[in-house]
């Protein structure tokens, strides 16, 4: 159980400055304060690390405002729990490890929905300590003042890889789930399904080129670029199990690769979901009864043509 240092303050100073007394609250009460402090330091310091890689200098001297506000509010919780406020440096190390990888606006963001599931236990006593939903309002108030300076050029580009993405999803899907019975052969359905994701890639990453061209936008060549990495890289997800399996383990990779398209499909939808403050349940079953729908279909229309054609494998 948390056990708390008295603070050096006098206790008539401290409810005059806190509007409660610390003594008077619980053991339970003091832990969940002590968490709450626990987590606005942790917050504070994942914005300094993710603000030390980012080149930006605006959003540099963005993030590092917010650190800073962020650490005089952690400070501000010692007049309750008598200990200064530390930081989880895991914890805050992971969030720069994301921002390095998926974008300083998605984990900022995405620590923004951990902070409301870990401070529960502290809204809870909102009513009996006044200080927190004051700390709650302010700091929600500058967050929508400081975010809305931000600005990421990765963020402005994730409508050109989820439109890569999503095509390739569908298409190669359909394409290799319609191969799988008329060809009935891993290798045969590898070496069709990658001729075609290869085509559709540059095929996709050009018509996004040329959109963009048209639009006057002066990133055009940067959009085509990340429209085909999307879409380049679920082919290749896409085309794994059929490379990976015995030749005549055909359902098998069929199985494996609509497994893997609803993986893809989650995480996608996840980062735009956080990154782009969207609904993700709605549009992930949206997506992958889309996705599903489609290769169903062509399934049995492979099958179909097979047995109209006449093709025997």
């Amino acid at each position: 159980m948390y056990k708390r240092q008295a603070p050096a303050d006098a206790p008539a100073a401290a409810v005059d400055a806190l509007g409660v007394d610390p003594a008077s609250l619980s053991p339970r009460a003091m832990a969940a304060i002590a968490s709450y402090q626990e987590s606005v330091a942790t917050e504070a310091d994942a914005y300094r690390r993710i603000a030390a890689h980012v080149g930006d200098a605006g959003n540099r001297a963005t993030l590092e405002r917010i650190a800073d506000e962020k650490a005089a509010d952690a400070e501000a919780w010692v007049r309750y729990t008598g200990r200064a406020a530390t930081p989880r440096v895991g914890r805050a190390r992971r969030y720069a490890l994301i921002a390095r990888i998926l974008g300083f606006t998605f984990a900022v963001k995405l620590m923004d929905k951990h902070k409301h599931a870990a401070r529960g236990n502290a809204r809870a006593l909102a009513a009996q300590v006044p200080a927190i939903a004051r700390a709650e309002a302010d700091e929600e108030r500058r967050a929508h003042e400081l975010m809305g300076l931000l600005d990421e050029r990765l963020l402005s580009y994730v409508g050109a890889m989820v439109l890569g993405m999503n095509d390739a999803v569908v298409e190669i899907t359909g394409t290799l789930a319609g191969l799988t019975l008329a060809m009935q052969n891993t290798r045969l359905i590898a070496l069709s399904g990658l001729i075609t994701g290869i085509a559709a890639t540059l095929s996709m990453a050009a018509s996004e080129y040329l959109a963009a061209r048209s639009d006057g936008r002066p990133d055009a060549k940067r959009a085509c670029a990340y429209t085909g990495s999307a879409y380049a890289l679920t082919v290749v997800l896409l085309l794994i199990p059929y490379l990976l399996m015995p030749d005549k383990m055909y359902l098998l990779a069929m199985a494996i690769m609509l497994a893997v398209v609803v993986l893809i499909l989650a995480a996608f939808n996840f980062y735009t979901a956080v990154a782009q403050d969207l609904p993700f349940r709605k549009r992930f079953a949206q997506m992958c009864a889309i996705s599903l729908g489609v290769a169903a279909l062509s399934f049995f229309l492979g099958l179909f043509c097979k047995i109209v054609l006449g093709v025997e494998v």
